[in-house]
């Protein structure tokens, strides 16, 4: 499939993967905009796709589970276990007041508890339930590019890719 890059949009190439059929310069975000270096421009088109079909496809697989994608990363992050609700908006990268009312809501559906910790009472600790393991469960087993998104690399450029972006992602 045939789409437009950044860099010269009037240019079609047939060698990205297709993502939700063409992707013009109106459908990227201002920050993807680099006319100086197409490649560059090409990789971050490349990121952008990528990151869209992981968010769709966890966007659906919750969905089939009556779940939000955010109420799906919250029980992802406590499947290792409780956490602090500030870590829980630390890691998702949102307010804090965005948790507590996705907690209060998943809380009510009976997917999490919320408990002070032992250690720190003004803490507040938010634990999966039976159920919510469950839920999560039924959501992961619905993934399919988000669950192994690098499955198509081998070991080996895996890691290369992982060395690459650490060195372009800040404090990575």
């Amino acid at each position: 499939m045939k789409y437009l890059t950044t860099a010269h949009p009037d240019v079609e190439h047939e060698t990205a993967p297709a993502y939700r059929g063409t992707v013009s310069r109106a459908d990227l975000p201002a920050a993807l905009d680099n006319r100086r270096d197409p490649v560059t421009a090409e990789v971050l088109e490349l990121f952008w796709a990528a990151s869209q079909s992981f968010y769709d496809n966890y966007d659906e697989a919750a969905a089939r589970h009556d779940l939000t994608r955010m109420q799906a990363f919250v029980l992802a992050n406590l499947m290792a276990g409780p956490k602090p609700m500030r870590f829980l908006a630390e890691h998702l990268k949102c307010e804090p007041s965005n948790i507590t009312g996705l907690v209060d809501r998943m809380e009510a559906r009976g997917l999490v508890t919320r408990e002070p910790d032992p250690e720190d009472r003004r803490v507040k600790r938010i634990t999966a339930t039976e159920l919510g393991r469950a839920s999560f469960d039924a959501v992961w087993s619905g993934l399919t590019f988000a669950a192994e998104p690098l499955a198509g690399l081998s070991g080996s450029e895996r890691e290369t890719l992982r060395d690459l972006l650490r060195r372009i992602v800040p404090g990575a």
